[in-house]
């Protein structure tokens, strides 16, 4: 069975190990990035699976980089989860996780609830995740 490649995206060092030892105890092969422009690099030669991006961060914002992604041909299928700090889990739950076809996950996060998304999203389509 192949391993699922995951990159997850944070500026955080701190929360970018803590997430990566995470991910990677749950049986994903996992490559990190702390800045947006080592993300795009990373999603063009590592080709991953699913992208776990913070939102808020200097120089090239979460959103910015998802963008770039959905504009190249090579990247644009990639799933991508969102964690920020920009909303409260009380939003999240009331709001829900998608918003605009954006997976968004409240900050701090709970393991087993991101592994959860992460499982789905890396089991539907990608043509039907902006419906999920």
């Amino acid at each position: 069975m192949d391993t699922n490649k995951i990159l997850i995206v944070d500026d955080e060092r701190d929360a970018l190990r803590i997430l990566e030892k995470e991910l990677a105890a749950r049986g994903y092969s996992i490559i990190a990035a702390d800045n947006g422009n080592d993300a795009l690099n990373l999603a063009k030669s590592e080709h991953p699976d699913l992208i776990v991006l913070d939102i808020w961060m200097p120089d090239m914002d979460g959103s910015e980089v998802a963008a770039r992604l959905k504009e190249d041909l090579t990247t644009k299928d990639i799933p991508i989860i969102f964690l920020t700090c920009l909303f409260q889990k009380r939003e999240e739950e009331e709001q829900g996780r998608v918003v605009a076809g954006k997976v968004l996950m409240a900050k701090p996060y709970s393991i087993s609830a991101l592994s959860t998304r992460i499982r789905e999203l890396l089991t539907v389509p990608s043509h039907l995740q902006a419906k999920s």
